[in-house]
């Protein structure tokens, strides 16, 4: 563990927390879970994250983020599809269209979870400006002083390469401090991989497959603005399109449409 923490004392600038460690969900039942093999999205689970259609989203973002409209989000041979589509909707019909040229879907939690093992297993889309993500967001306040946890996070032009990322207030990308890791998966977009983050009091960890690739520990050199991680938050399902990172090399429109599929979501909760 010590070259763990030489690389977390080294300070604000320390943005590698890279490991390679052992991790393995729980073998009692989860206390939450979606094995998505209904007719359609749960919706005592899931809500539609729809609040910045009208005005875009962050990260100038291109898509449109649909309410349980099946072409973006379904439940199909026991999989949830996320689905982004160049498509042109209309305000007749959705009347907080935005004027995107992509649709997609974004998905919610109905209660936030908190400390705990998460395990889900999911197939990525490919395709230059496609950005799926899996992560956790406070349910309120102010970003980042709130943080962030991402689980998973691929950009369609670097589809190989699957990144991990703690986000606060003082470590975070809009000042070049923000810790994570990076791990090449060559196959996340061909084929099913187990996206896994284990969250304690004392330590958030991150990886796949049984391998974990990101490790940081509560250390608190900043108080709540460096571990912000003490409440429950929002599990995200999403697929991005283009963006300031999402859309760095651009938007291939002959890709789509592209789809995020996630066999299960699992949540073992721990006390803290």
């Amino acid at each position: 563990m010590l070259p763990l923490f030489l690389a977390q004392a080294a300070g604000l600038g320390a943005t590698n927390h890279t490991v390679d460690l052992p991790i393995r969900a729980p073998v009692a039942a989860p206390s939450f879970a979606d094995e998505f093999d209904g007719p359609a999205v749960d919706r005592t689970k899931w809500q539609f994250d729809t609040s910045r259609n009208a005005q875009g989203w962050h990260n100038n973002e291109k898509q449109y983020y649909s309410d349980a409209r099946p072409e973006n989000a379904r439940i199909k041979d026991g999989a949830l599809v996320i689905e982004a589509r160049r498509e042109t909707l209309t305000k007749r019909r959705f009347a907080d269209w935005g004027g995107q040229a992509y649709t997609s879907a974004r998905l919610v939690t109905r209660r936030p979870l908190g400390y705990g093992f998460y395990e889900v297993r999911a197939k990525l889309p490919c395709g230059r400006g496609i950005w799926p993500a899996i992560w956790s967001l406070a349910p309120d306040g102010e970003w980042p002083d709130n943080g962030e946890i991402d689980i998973m996070e691929m950009v369609g032009w670097d589809s190989t390469v699957i990144h991990a990322t703690l986000h606060s207030g003082a470590y975070n990308h809009r000042i070049g401090t923000q810790r994570g890791a990076r791990r090449r998966v060559p196959t996340a977009c061909t084929a099913f991989h187990r996206y896994q983050l284990d969250w304690q009091p004392d330590a958030i960890t991150i990886g796949i497959d049984d391998r974990a690739h990101l490790r940081i520990a509560n250390y608190r050199p900043g108080g709540a603005s460096a571990w912000p991680f003490t409440r429950a938050y929002d599990l995200i399902l999403n697929v991005a399109v283009g963006g300031d990172w999402g859309g760095q090399k651009g938007v291939d429109d002959r890709a789509f449409p592209q789809a995020m599929r996630v066999d299960y979501v699992r949540h073992w909760k721990r006390s803290p």
